[in-house]
């Protein structure tokens, strides 16, 4: 995955400034000012996918703690989209690393010893790879709500 040179700078160096009320969401819509300068087609795939998702049964979408959109289940996270196009999304990490040797997704920027997975939506390609990860996420919580897990997954 190609990195976003000023995102990386801001995780690694300025991440101090996400316990700042709001400093996250103000970041994100620079993303996504700057996305709409320089790749606005990214920001027709972020709706694509936003648009599927939210079809889903179940699913909602609220804003992510850290900027961008999240999709839950229920009152379960399974994955968020950052407005540059980057999504992460929470697998069990021996899924995840079944999902690495695909080579088409990284280690979380930041939780790389968890099973959270990051992913750059550059491409056509890449929209509907995105949809997949979602999807298998969202089936994966699906089935543990069905064995129990979850006292009611839709509340």
């Amino acid at each position: 995955m190609k990195k976003n040179k000023i995102f990386l700078f801001v995780v690694s160096c300025l991440g101090f400034l996400k316990s700042v009320p709001l400093m996250a969401l103000i970041f994100d819509s620079w993303l996504k000012l700057w996305m709409l300068s320089t790749r606005p087609v990214v920001l027709d795939w972020i709706d694509e996918i936003e648009a599927e998702v939210l079809s889903w049964e179940g699913i909602t979408g609220t804003l992510h703690q850290y900027g961008g959109l999240q999709f839950n289940l229920g009152k379960v996270e399974i994955g968020h989209i950052h407005s540059n196009g980057i999504m992460d999304v929470l697998f069990s990490r021996q899924f995840k690393q079944e999902l690495m040797k695909e080579g088409q997704i990284e280690d979380h920027h930041l939780f790389t010893k968890s099973g959270w997975i990051s992913f750059l939506i550059s491409s056509e390609e890449d929209k509907n790879y995105a949809k997949y990860l979602l999807g298998l996420s969202y089936e994966r919580e699906l089935h543990k709500a069905k064995r129990g897990s979850l006292v009611n997954p839709f509340v």
